[in-house]
Parts: structure tokens; sequence; C-alpha cells
């Protein structure tokens, strides 16, 4: 007979077990000694603290499922039950228990984990559907448009609710969707119906600009280029592809206008330039007839000078007012000088000068006389008043003296 501290085996080879219900059975060994069969049954408890041990560790240290762990542990607790094993198997016993409570305070710790995390997806989702039907409204299709595709990736990495909630926030989500994808096709089929137009009234303003590019009338015709300009904006856009082809042909029908135009005021520019030389030449030569020394000689070469001037031609726009200005100053003082001499030659004029002067003297001492007495009265608001006055006279009257010099008187 061998024993040790939980276990023995008998007389006959039956091995028992202490436990704290007392002996049970764990087996017959007739192969060999009573130590050996201790010994091998042993191991076999070795073993199950070595299987309770590893699933202590998984319970513990991985996600193994509730449903698993206990599967496993039924069965642990099981081999134990059955007694085919020499050790502490209360102890192990204790340790099943211990770790069925674990795995009970795992599973309800996983389901209030679990009902938070419904609470968060189902807070998560709600948001998503605001987002999306506020997105709905949106005309900004192409941000709204990649924005939504990206709330669609969102929900599919939340996890499900309940059947019906998931399927309520769906359904409002999927109907933001159709309705903006709806507006979308309106507003595209729209533009689509108005670039149509656009192109139609393109292709009017294209032919007419085509059959206009061989036009000589140059001012009419550049005018109606820039009406035609005015109202291809007016038009709106064609389709791409279209709307360069067009613009192509309009730029190009207006590129061979003006580039005819432009050879046309080159030759122009050339022409008038020599007549410009020509009429300065024409100017100088009228210039030597002032000062005037004989009035009936300066004014018939002037004549002459004049029927070669209007015979030249056209000048450059831009020095137009210069030449002419030199020939109306020649004639100016040809004027001038025919005046003088009227006036020198006319004594009805000169007593009407005289008369004139002596008039504009009398005004001009009574404005003296006037502003005098206001001094003297302390009214400077007067006198100022009438110095302007005295002021115009005096001019007046220095430029009637001047006339009347021009008499010999």
């Amino acid at each position: 007979m061998s024993s040790d501290p939980w276990g023995r085996v008998d007389e006959t080879g039956t091995v028992y077990v202490r436990t704290a219900d007392g002996e049970q059975v764990v087996g017959s060994w007739q192969a060999g000694s009573p130590d050996e069969a201790l010994a091998y049954f042993e191991r076999k408890y070795e073993g199950l603290v070595v299987e309770i041990g590893l699933l202590e560790r998984r319970v513990k240290t991985t996600d193994l499922s509730a449903k698993d762990a206990t599967a496993a542990i039924d069965h642990l607790r099981g081999q134990v039950d059955e007694h085919h094993s020499v050790g502490d198997l209360d102890a192990l016993r204790k340790r099943l228990d211990a770790l069925v409570a674990t795995v009970d305070t795992r599973r309800e710790e996983r389901k209030v984990q679990r009902a938070k995390q419904t609470d968060e997806a189902k807070v998560a989702k709600e948001a998503l559907v605001t987002e999306a039907e506020e997105l709905a409204q949106s005309d900004q299709w192409r941000s709204a448009g990649e924005r939504l595709r990206a709330l669609v990736d969102i929900w599919k990495g939340l996890p499900r609710l309940d059947r019906k909630s998931d399927d309520e926030l769906w359904h409002r989500f999927s109907h933001a969707r159709s309705a903006f994808s709806k507006r979308r096709k309106a507003h595209f089929a729209a533009l689509d119906a108005q670039r149509e137009d656009a192109r139609k009234a393109k292709e009017k303003l294209v032919a007419e600009a085509e059959a206009l590019s061989r036009s000589t009338e140059w001012g009419d015709t550049a005018a109606r280029y820039r009406e035609l300009m005015t109202d291809w904006k007016a038009a709106g856009r064609a389709q791409r592809e279209a709307e360069d082809d067009l613009w192509n042909r309009f730029r190009g029908a207006q590129d061979v206008f003006f580039a005819a135009r432009g050879e046309v005021f080159a030759e122009r520019d050339a022409e008038q330039t020599e007549n410009l030389k020509v009429k300065e030449e024409l100017a100088t030569e009228a210039e030597r007839l002032v000062p005037v020394k004989d009035l009936k000689t300066a004014r018939a070469a002037f004549r002459a000078l004049n029927e070669r001037w209007e015979a030249v031609g056209h000048v450059p726009r831009d020095a137009r007012p210069r030449v002419e200005g030199r020939m109306q100053a020649v004639e100016r003082a040809l004027q001038e000088s025919e005046e003088n001499e009227w006036r020198r030659t006319n004594p009805e004029a000169r007593a009407r000068a005289a008369g004139l002067t002596g008039q504009l003297q009398a005004a001009v001492d009574k404005l003296r006389g006037q502003i005098d007495t206001a001094r003297a009265a302390g009214n400077n608001a007067r006198a100022d008043k009438l110095g302007k006055e005295l002021e115009g006279r005096q001019a007046l009257l220095d430029q009637a003296l001047k006339g009347l010099q021009e008499f010999g008187g």
C-alpha cells in the first residue's frame, strides 16, 4: 500500500484521491508499483493545473468570448469532477469557480461596453443624418457630393443598432442623399439647356462675324464687332468643346477684318505722314508773311498758299491741331492788320472810340469818388464791392485808350 497527502493505492491496486467530501476512486493500477500509479495520476493533475492556468490567462488577456470561456470551464470542471487525477481537486474547483465569476464580470462589462458603443453609434449616426439632410439643400455640388460619399464610408464603419432604429436612420440618410442627387441632376439638366441656348446664340454671332470679316466699311464694321462682343459675353457659356471651337471661329473672323483694316490704315498713315510734311512746309512759308508789311500782297500770297493747302489732303489726326493752328495764327495776324488799317482810315470809328473812352473815363472817376466816400463813412464792404467794379471799368478804359492810339489820336 502507498499514499501521499492527496491520494493512496490500496492492496488491490485501486487508486483513491482525498477531497473535502471524502475519498473518491480515481482508477485501478495493475501495471506497476503503487508509487508509479500515484505519479501517473499526479501528472494528470498537473496537466489540469496547466490547462486551468492557460484558460485563466486567456480570459484575462484576450477577447475570448464568454460563451467559449464557459464551455472551456465546463469541460475542465468535468475532468476535475471525474476524479481521474490525484491532487488538490478542491483547489482546482475554487479556481474554476473564480474563473466563472471573472467571466461573468467580463460578460457584464462587455454588455455595458456594447450598450455604450451602441449609444455612441446612435449619436454618431444621428449626427450623420443631420449633416446629410443639411447637405441635401446645398448648391455646392462638388464639395457637398464628396462629403456625402465620405459620410457613407463613415456610416459603414459604425456598429449596427437595433433593427428598427438602424432602419429608420438609414431611411432618412438615404432619402437625404437621393434628394441631393435629384436636385443636382435637375440643376445640371437646366445648365445643359442654358448652354445649348448659348451655343445656338453664339452660332449666329459667329456666322455674322464671319460674314463681316471681308467688309471694308472700317468704322461701321469695327463698331458692329464691338456690339457682337457685348452680345457674346451676354449669351453665357456653351459646352466646353463647343465654346472653344466657337470662340476660335469668332476671334478668327475678327482677326481677318482687323488685319485687313490695319494694312489699309498703315498705307493711309504713310500717305498722311507725307501730307504732313507738305503742310508743315506751307505753314512755314505762310509764317514768313508775318509781321505784315504790305497787306494786299500778303493777303494774295496767303490765298495762294491756302489753295495749295486744301489740295494736299489729310494729315495724321494727332498732328492736325498743331499744323492747322500755325496757318490759323497767320490768318488771324492778317485779319488784325486789316482791322487796324480800317480803323486808321475810318473817321466815324475814331469818333466812336473817342466817345467810348470819354464815357469810360467818367465812369472810372465817378467810382473812385464813391469809393472815397464809402471809406470815409467806414463802409469798407461797399468800398470793396465798388473797388471790384472799378477794376473792370479800368480794364475797359485801358483797352479803349489803346484802340484810340491806333487811330493816331
